[in-house]
């Protein structure tokens, strides 16, 4: 039987940090869940940088089915939680059912990957006080307020926490998170 991995997720979030992820972790042998607010199909974005532009630009991206509502989840079930970014976690950080997952996470110290605003989740939770962490470069203000030293690299880890600036640092990010996943949970 395959370990579980939870994404959490909603509207907005980043394409590519979704996908690239539920994928990967497939391809290792995992089985990976998607939950959102409700069991919906989400409509994620695609960011982009463009000359002329002060800040990225943002057009519809892919749809994709939530297996389950945040109210659904059992953290016990899972090894591991992927938190993607995108303009999802402005509003997803306002959500009890999802704030109860994160701490749950936390308190028992399994593996998290985040990325872009994905710590804006995390420090909903008050779980980046602390630590070392990067976020889109955009958000080392909120970090900071949030208690963590942020870093402007590829990937952090500290612990069993792996962090990433946004997408094109994917390779970096899930090499990182694997070797944590792999040290304490092996895929089946």
């Amino acid at each position: 039987m395959a370990a579980k991995i939870l994404i959490v997720t909603g509207d907005a979030a980043e394409s590519l940090e979704v996908l690239y992820p539920y994928q990967r972790l497939q391809e290792e042998g995992y089985e990976v869940h998607i939950a959102a607010p409700s069991r919906k199909r989400l409509r994620f974005v695609v960011h982009d940088f463009e000359e002329g532009f002060d800040t990225y630009t943002e057009k519809p991206g892919y749809t994709w089915p939530a297996d389950l509502a945040f109210s659904e989840v059992d953290p016990g079930q899972y090894v591991a939680l992927v938190v993607p970014g995108g303009r999802a976690p402005e509003y997803l950080r306002n959500d009890p059912e999802l704030r109860k997952v994160l701490k749950a996470f936390f308190d028992s110290d399994k593996p998290v990957a985040q990325i872009c605003h994905g710590p804006l989740l995390t420090a909903s939770v008050d779980a980046l006080r602390g630590r070392r962490v990067t976020a889109y470069p955009a958000l080392e203000p909120d970090m900071q307020t949030a208690g963590a030293t942020f870093r402007d690299t590829e990937a952090v880890v500290d612990g069993a926490l792996v962090s990433s600036r946004a997408w094109p640092d994917h390779p970096s990010w899930m090499r990182e998170f694997l070797t944590i996943l792999r040290d304490k949970t092996p895929a089946a």
